[in-house]
């Protein structure tokens, strides 16, 4: 029998993506080097694009609108702007693309370079794709007109997949370990910097069905506030999840999209569509993190797990994830929800951040 606190099964159904980004602050004296600041972000953009095409980099944007990326995978190929966001759906398999996200009479705070990883074997090629993109930002670097400060590198991947894939006729799967991004890059002769930090956690995105409503004890016709139903999911949801040791939590669902962030690093804040969410790895366990509004009922909630310093054993998060499914299988039955019509999507992330 496999050991499965060694190994996670993930069904050969799951989707792979990885994307870098590199932050460049933007000052008054990098755009005094140039007539005006459109033509500050054109010079750039050609500079970025050029190195990129050297280094058979297939999928990339330059970004000079202070928009956060939002990479997902998709069988189908686009992109488009919010107010606060850029969204990117693509199959790595197939898709490439170049774009240019520039307004020239906006004076950007940062400069952002995105580069999503293509090809068939995302994962296998973390470690190369991650190289290539260093050497472009090192080279973006050197040709800029002045010194500027460090540029922020963040490698973002994700494995995504339903936990009821068994359910809808997936019979295969692939054993992972789910090792340390650190780990796997040393392994592969490229270790990051000792000043690296990284975060690995799950997400999961339910749909807020009128099932679920119901289950939750709220009939959704009745007006707000929906103070008792929120309450209760935050009851179901805690309790699947410290069941199995797992304290690091959020639930999101004021209609925000979360992303996650060290608390280290970064402060939370958040916008009109994003929830910065910090996690302080260091504390055993932390309150959760709940965001709802008694008279807003969403269209998704989202439920974040993120793995602690004891949730990894021998730099491995396979453990980590396993106790996440079970959690998850204990609180879907809670929620009513059927493996056969219902969809409850797991996405892993790993993630590594660091100052070049």
């Amino acid at each position: 029998m496999p050991n499965h606190n060694a190994k996670v099964y993930i069904p050969d159904t799951a989707r792979h993506t990885q994307y870098l980004l590199a932050e460049l602050l933007v000052s008054e004296a990098l755009l005094d080097a140039y007539e005006e600041t459109a033509s500050c972000y054109k010079a750039l953009s050609q500079q970025f694009f050029h190195l990129c095409q050297q280094q058979g980099l297939r999928h990339v944007s330059f970004i000079a609108n202070d928009k956060l990326p939002v990479v997902r995978f998709s069988q189908e190929a686009f992109c488009f702007q919010t107010a606060d966001q850029i969204l990117f759906f693509y199959n790595p398999q197939y898709h490439e693309a170049q774009h240019s996200f520039v307004d020239p009479y906006h004076r950007a705070r940062k400069i952002s370079l995105l580069f999503l990883a293509t090809g068939t074997e995302v994962r296998q090629q973390a470690a190369r794709f991650h190289q290539q993109v260093l050497q472009v930002v090192r080279q973006f670097q050197a040709s800029l007109p002045i010194s500027l400060a460090p540029m922020k590198i963040r490698d973002h991947q994700h494995l995504a997949y339903d936990l009821f894939a068994r359910h809808k006729g997936c019979d295969s799967s692939y054993g992972y370990k789910l090792r340390d991004l650190g780990k796997r890059y040393q392994a592969a002769g490229h270790p990051p910097p000792a000043s690296s930090h990284s975060m690995n956690y799950a997400i999961v995105s339910l749909p807020f069905s009128r099932k679920i409503k119901e289950v939750l004890g709220v009939d959704p016709e009745q007006m707000p506030p929906w103070s008792a139903l929120f309450v209760r999911l935050e009851q179901l949801f805690s309790q699947a999840m410290h069941s199995q040791q797992l304290h690091q939590l959020a639930l999101v669902a004021d209609s925000t999209v979360p992303l996650v962030r060290n608390s280290q690093l970064e402060k939370a804040r958040t916008s009109r569509e994003l929830r910065m969410l910090n996690f302080d790895l260091s504390a055993p366990q932390p309150p959760l993190q709940s965001y709802w509004q008694p008279d807003v009922l969403p269209d998704t909630v989202h439920l974040v797990i993120a793995a602690g310093q004891d949730d990894r054993s021998e730099q491995s998060y396979a453990r980590f994830l396993n106790r996440v499914e079970d959690a998850l299988k204990s609180l879907a039955k809670n929620l009513a929800l059927q493996g056969d019509t219902d969809d409850c999507v797991i996405r892993f992330h790993q993630q590594i951040s660091y100052l070049l």
